[in-house]
């Protein structure tokens, strides 16, 4: 027969057999023989939790395996041993550890329970560990920009798709937000200062799935604004046929290059040139004043960007060297 056993308990029927003979009308007992058939309870298995979300290379809430019947021991395995790693493939009691999750997407690991209790295996069950990845973030460029130019878009990107990219900006003054979430837009750099300015820029990639969410490691990149480099007028001169005096440039920024274009080399000074200008031998061969139209722009440079100031414009005036024609010499009488 099949033997049953509804309860969570060990249940035993006695049996007690007696042997009867019977001849002639006459019926002879003889002695009595007793025996048990014990029927085991089949174990259940309870795994708490059941199910659970967690973050690559974060510890699980441990599986704490459990039954109605009383001495149930428990095996099991798990799948997905290759994408996840960190707990065994198989093993007994309750789970715990940690469990790293290798690709870019999120991957479930089925643990597989299987209950025993005296001898008899019940009804495996399972439980299940969803492992989200660890979303990245390539580190973007770095960016050096002149004041009141426009920036380059700044496109986050990472090996984990759906991953969300949070900002920090530690200097608002040049002109971008101090956080904000997603790509950076182009935007107005902004410098009022007469230095480099540096705002170190901090995205972190967040990634969320099954109502866990999980952060990568942050990237740092920099904007340097770089200022807006002037030139003081050094004003105009005029000068005779002699030496002129000598143009020192000075602006706002320190570390500033001055170039300078002449359109008229003929008075003496080259037709460009860098820095300050010396005194020079003003020249002028003919009969009229001559002017020399003389543009000078101002020009920084760091961390390889260089930008240009208004540019500011004087001029020298040369003068003519005045003569006299010789007259004639006279002889005169008195009155």
């Amino acid at each position: 027969f099949t033997a049953t056993n509804a309860t969570d308990d060990i249940v035993i029927a006695n049996l007690t057999v007696t042997p009867t003979y019977t001849n002639a009308g006459v019926t002879c007992t003889g002695a009595t023989q007793s025996f048990t058939i014990t029927v085991y309870p089949t174990p259940d298995a309870i795994a708490t939790p059941s199910t659970q979300t967690i973050c690559s290379g974060s510890a699980i809430t441990t599986i704490v395996l459990s039954s109605n019947v009383m001495g149930t021991t428990y095996t099991w395995t798990r799948d997905n041993t290759v994408p996840v790693t960190g707990i065994a493939a198989n093993g007994i009691g309750n789970i715990s550890g940690s469990l790293t999750n290798t690709t870019n997407a999120p991957v479930t690991v089925t643990f597989t329970i299987t209950p025993t209790a005296n001898g008899c295996p019940g009804l495996p069950i399972t439980a299940t560990v969803v492992v989200n990845p660890t979303p990245t973030v390539n580190d973007p460029l770095d960016q050096v920009l002149c004041n009141g130019t426009s920036s380059t878009p700044v496109n986050f990107t990472g090996a984990v798709s759906g991953t969300v990219y949070n900002w920090t900006n530690d200097n608002i003054s040049i002109g971008l937000a101090a956080s904000g979430t997603g790509n950076i837009g182009a935007f107005t750099a902004t410098n009022a200062t007469s230095a480099p300015v540096t705002a170190n820029l901090t995205v972190t990639p967040e990634y969320t799935n099954a109502g866990q969410t999980c952060f990568g490691t942050p990237q740092t990149f920099t904007i340097i604004v770089n200022p807006t480099p002037t030139v003081n007028n050094p004003g105009n001169q005029v000068v005779c046929n002699a030496s002129t005096t000598a143009v020192n440039f000075t602006g706002f920024v320190p570390g500033t290059v001055y170039n300078w274009t002449n359109d008229l080399p003929g008075i003496g000074l080259a037709a460009s040139g860098s820095g300050n200008i010396a005194s020079f031998t003003a020249v002028n061969l003919s009969n009229v004043p001559v002017t020399a139209t003389i543009v000078v722009t101002p020009s920084y440079t760091n961390a390889l960007q260089t930008c240009t100031g208004a540019p500011v414009t004087f001029t020298i005036t040369v003068n003519p060297t005045p003569t006299v024609n010789d007259p004639a010499d006279q002889a005169l009488c008195n009155g």
